[in-house]
């Protein structure tokens, strides 16, 4: 029996809120050291979180596994630990052969070093030899884009050449095992493309792959396996499109409220980035012509979207996102307050709300997932959750013969009719 290229056994990584990772510093040490007695005494009130726990599973070389869930489900948490960047708090991770890791962008770049360097380094941690690299350093300079700042160091790139060099670095010196996170989101759509063009063809290759991503298409085209994450725990195991559909399914049954309102107005659970930020989307309504909340939605209905949310400080010129796209991750729907010329939003310290009109909603009878954001000037993203929750659409009547237009036959619903032509007018002579 062959060993696997991946194995995870009983793996868990427990964080205390509020509290940074101890660091041996001098500066560090003494700090700890005057502030002693203030850090023992609090300690003991902060809350200790698990991010994974008890995560078993292995992978067999040559294998490619997507791993979905929702934000904060522990997927980041888990690469991290194989990427050896952070050590577990339970468990043990072993990886045969050489791992090629990009969690974040310019992953294992040094700021002052020049495009080449950083590609000569990264080469040499994977143990490659100086020839190898050699044979292909125009093949990532060529897919990166960046032959005319090769020689630049890397802290003067933007954060788009510096995830082109990372990904092209990462895919081209062939690791035996490559550890993808969300990060190409971050990149244009055409090198999303590419890139993801890349990962098949790594994929083909006969490397391990461990790719996150809620590109949930992807998951399906690229892998032959996939591992759904849902609190920290494998809540599921097993080929990659049932990996989707059982993703699909608890996003669904977690979103739903008990009021009778529409499912997607209470979260399962709350955001990791509401966590780190203070900043958090609380609660999403629908409300009808009158302003009574809606407890049913159909294709057609007028519907104002009330968006409550939290902020920890003042924000001028505050931007809101409201997103509605598909079970599977097409979007439909990207709304946001900041182009909107004659609308100036900001927000106050505690809750703020704002309001979304749609004067007949378009969506056709079907289940969709909502997605919200919270953003300052600059497009700094202060709170963003893809997967707020589950919003249910029903079918009407609209069209002839009393046939409810439902997402199986289409997507999209807007006001049309039909007739017949009147016969042609007639021919002057």
């Amino acid at each position: 029996m062959s060993r696997p290229a991946i194995r995870a056994a009983g793996l868990g990584k427990q964080y205390r809120i509020g509290e940074r990772q101890p660091y041996k510093s001098l500066r560090e040490s003494i700090m700890r050291a005057l502030s002693g007695g203030s850090r023992r005494r609090s300690r003991g009130a902060r809350e200790l979180i698990w991010a994974l726990r008890d995560v078993s599973f292995a992978v067999d070389a040559g294998e490619v596994v997507g791993i979905i869930g929702r934000n904060g489900a522990g997927k980041s948490t888990l690469l991290k630990i194989l990427s050896r960047i952070t050590e577990p708090t339970e468990g043990r991770a072993e990886l045969f052969g050489r791992v090629g890791s990009l969690l974040d962008v310019g992953t294992g770049f040094h700021p002052e070093l020049t495009g080449r360097e950083n590609i000569f380094l990264n080469g040499a941690i994977l143990g490659m030899r100086r020839a190898e690299i050699e044979s292909k350093f125009d093949e990532i300079v060529a897919f990166a884009e960046v032959e005319k700042f090769i020689d630049t160091p890397v802290k003067h790139y933007s954060s788009g050449m510096y995830l082109r060099l990372a990904f092209a670095v990462a895919a081209h010196l062939e690791p035996e095992i490559l550890l993808v996170d969300e990060v190409l989101a971050v990149g244009d759509v055409e090198f999303q493309k590419k890139c993801l063009g890349k990962m098949g063809e790594v994929a083909r290759g006969g490397r391990t792959v461990l790719f996150v991503s809620h590109n949930l298409p992807a998951v399906r085209s690229l892998c032959s396996r996939g591992i759904v994450l849902a609190q920290g725990r494998v809540a599921f195991d097993g080929p990659a499109g049932d990996a989707v559909e059982a993703y699909l399914s608890r996003l669904a049954d977690t979103a739903g409220g008990e009021d009778g309102t529409l499912r997607f107005v209470r979260r399962a659970a709350p955001s990791a980035t509401a966590a780190d930020s203070g900043f958090a989307v609380e609660r999403v309504e629908v409300l009808d012509e009158s302003g009574a909340v809606r407890r049913t939605l159909c294709t057609g209905d007028y519907a104002c979207f009330r968006i409550t949310f939290h902020s920890p400080e003042a924000v001028e010129k505050g931007g809101v996102e409201l997103g509605i796209h598909t079970l599977d991750g097409v979007r439909l729907i990207q709304y946001s307050t900041r182009p909107v010329s004659d609308f100036e939003l900001s927000f106050a310290p505690g809750q703020n709300v704002v309001e979304c009109e749609l004067p007949r909603f378009p969506l056709a009878a079907g289940s969709y997932v909502l997605a919200v954001a919270l953003t300052r000037p600059g497009m700094e993203w202060l709170f963003v959750d893809d997967h707020f929750g589950v919003l249910d659409v029903l079918g009407r009547a609209i069209e002839a013969g009393g046939v409810a237009v439902t997402a199986s036959r289409c997507l999209l619903v807007t006001e049309h009719r039909w007739r017949l032509p009147g016969p042609p007018p007639p021919q002057g002579r």
